[in-house]
């Protein structure tokens, strides 16, 4: 392709892009979620002309005017910003569920790999038991007694509640952490994790139901599951979008690829620190406790799981515009 045919084809794309810099310059305050994110686009756009320009006809001044123009973007959406309460309110608001709804798809391929084998794994466990000693991993080999026993592993004492908490939060960011990590080996350890957690959390539950105490350990699960499992997926789709930026650059540098895919999944795992407080707080003070009816654990678990998807679908949209 010629320069000219290039300049052609690709020049309402870079005019546009050159508008939203001057706006974002000279009137922040006017841009929209919706400009911020066709803002990325186009950047991520011309880096990818960038990269054809340099390569087929690096001395014209196509090339040249690209250079700047992606200059001139990479400093304005990486320039170091003061850190405030509105920034980090409205990195919470906006800028995490954008990021989520930009990779809806990732997520829903990430749920798919956990309860894909969960479900597997929790009819075979239910038809025969023997299966659950090969499903299971070794860690929790040990609970298999117990549920031949008819017994539950989950009644906790008061006094020990807030400190099963905290253990319960560390373990499940741990895991969550792992499969955001995992997408730096192509993704390969991230579906790993997800397949794993996903076997052990179906067999768990398929042999528990074919003792007949799976509703006890449902009744368990039900207040904070929601919330914990969707974070899982979460954070497994951001590992995802890591192994997708190494596998398949585009016309990228796999380094550049990188960089522009960490920067939506940062957001992501980010996203599930809190939200695994607010999991961990519900499985260790509401989840084992008998007091509370099964009906308002049920409550709790789809409330926090319906305010959680709200967020994520809904934040930084109008419909969910706060001042």
């Amino acid at each position: 392709m010629k320069p000219d045919q290039f300049l052609q084809l690709r020049e309402a794309d870079w005019r546009e892009l050159d508008d939203l810099l001057n706006r974002a310059t000279k009137q922040p305050k006017s841009l929209t979620p919706t400009d911020a994110t066709r803002l990325g686009d186009l950047y991520r756009a011309a880096t990818s002309d960038l990269a054809l320009a340099r390569r087929d006809f690096p001395q014209d001044r196509v090339t040249s005017y690209l250079n700047q123009l992606v200059g001139r973007s990479h400093s304005l959406l990486y320039r170091k910003r003061r850190v405030s309460w509105e920034r980090v309110w409205h990195y919470f608001r906006a800028d995490i569920p954008l990021a989520f709804r930009q990779n809806i798809r990732l997520f829903g391929i990430a749920m798919v790999l956990l309860f894909g084998p969960a479900l597997l794994a929790g009819i075979l466990s239910y038809i025969d038991p023997e299966l659950a000693r090969f499903l299971l991993p070794p860690s929790v080999q040990g609970l298999i007694p117990e549920i031949e026993a008819g017994r539950l592993w989950t009644e906790i004492e008061v006094s020990q509640r807030p400190l099963f908490s905290s253990l319960i939060t560390t373990n499940n960011i741990q895991v969550s952490f792992l499969a955001f990590a995992g997408g730096m080996l192509a993704g390969i350890f991230t579906t790993y994790i997800l397949i794993f957690n996903g076997l052990m959390l179906g067999g768990i539950l398929g042999l528990t139901f074919h003792y007949g105490i799976g509703w006890g350990l449902t009744e368990f699960v039900i207040a904070h599951g929601v919330v914990e499992l969707s974070v899982i997926g979460i954070a497994g789709a951001a590992g995802l979008m890591l192994g997708r930026a190494l596998v398949r650059p585009g016309l990228l540098s796999r380094g550049d690829a990188l960089r522009i895919a960490a920067r939506d999944a940062v957001k992501l795992a980010i996203s599930a620190v809190p939200l695994l407080i607010v999991a961990g707080l519900i499985e260790g003070f509401i989840s084992p406790n008998e007091f509370i009816p099964f009906a308002v654990k049920i409550a709790v678990g789809l409330g926090t799981g319906a305010l959680m998807y709200t967020w994520l679908l809904l934040g930084g949209t109008r419909i969910f515009h706060l001042n």
